[in-house]
C-alpha cells in the first residue's frame, strides 16, 4: 500500500499534505482557515529580531484536517519556516502525497528564502507540489516568469495566487495540488499505453 495514503478505520482514504514555506508566509493561517477541526499548533513567542514581523512562530508543526468527501480526508501538516527548525521538514515530509510551498507575495525576501526550503523538499521526495502566493490577488506573467526562474520550476508546477485568510482561496490552492497529484498518477499510465 502507498505510504502517502492510508485507509481510515471507517472507510475512505486519508492523505498527508504538507504546507511549507518561509517564515511568516502564512502557513498556520492557511491551515486554520480551511481546517474543520481546531488546529494543533506549536507556536511559541519570538524573542529575536524577527519579532517585528509577528509575535509567535511555529516551532514543530501545525496540524489540521479537511474532509473532501466520505472517501477522502486530507491531513494538513504545516512546517516551521525558520531554518533553525529545518530538521522538522524531513520528519513532516515523510509519507506526504504532495505539498504547498507558500510564499508571501508582499515580501521580496520570501522568494529568496523559499529557494533553500524547496531544495530540501526536492531532495526528500519527488511528489507533486504547487507554489501559492499569499497576499496576492493575481499573478502577472512577468512575476510568474521570475518566480519560475528563481525556483527553477517545471512548467507543470502550478503558481497560484491566494489569500490564506479566505476559505475559497485556500480551497483553490488545495484543488490545484490535488489536480497535480492526479496528473502525476495519469502520466505514467499514459506513457505505458
Amino acid at each position: 500500500m502507498n505510504r502517502s495514503a492510508t485507509r481510515r478505520k471507517h472507510g475512505g482514504t486519508a492523505v498527508k499534505i504538507v504546507v511549507t514555506g518561509p517564515f511568516s508566509a502564512g502557513k498556520t493561517t492557511l491551515i486554520r482557515t480551511i481546517s474543520e477541526i481546531t488546529v494543533l499548533s506549536t507556536e511559541q513567542d519570538i524573542t529575536d529580531s524577527t519579532r517585528s514581523r509577528k509575535a509567535a512562530t511555529t516551532v514543530a508543526m501545525d496540524f489540521g484536517r479537511i474532509t473532501i468527501d466520505r472517501s477522502l480526508v486530507l491531513y494538513l501538516f504545516g512546517t516551521p519556516g525558520q531554518d533553525r527548525f529545518d530538521f522538522m521538514w524531513e520528519i513532516l515530509g515523510e509519507g506526504m502525497l504532495g505539498y504547498v510551498l507558500l510564499l508571501d507575495a508582499s515580501r521580496e525576501d520570501s522568494l529568496a528564502e523559499a529557494v533553500g526550503i524547496l531544495a530540501a523538499f526536492r531532495k526528500m521526495a519527488r511528489v507533486p507540489f504547487v507554489v501559492a502566493l499569499n497576499r496576492s490577488a493575481g499573478v502577472e506573467p512577468a512575476d510568474e516568469e521570475r518566480i519560475r526562474s528563481v525556483l527553477e520550476l517545471d512548467e507543470d508546477v502550478p503558481v497560484v495566487p491566494c489569500d490564506a485568510t479566505d476559505r475559497e482561496s485556500v480551497k483553490t490552492v488545495l484543488l490545484a495540488l490535488l489536480y497535480s497529484v492526479i496528473d502525476a498518477i495519469d502520466q505514467p499510465a499514459a506513457a505505458g499505453a
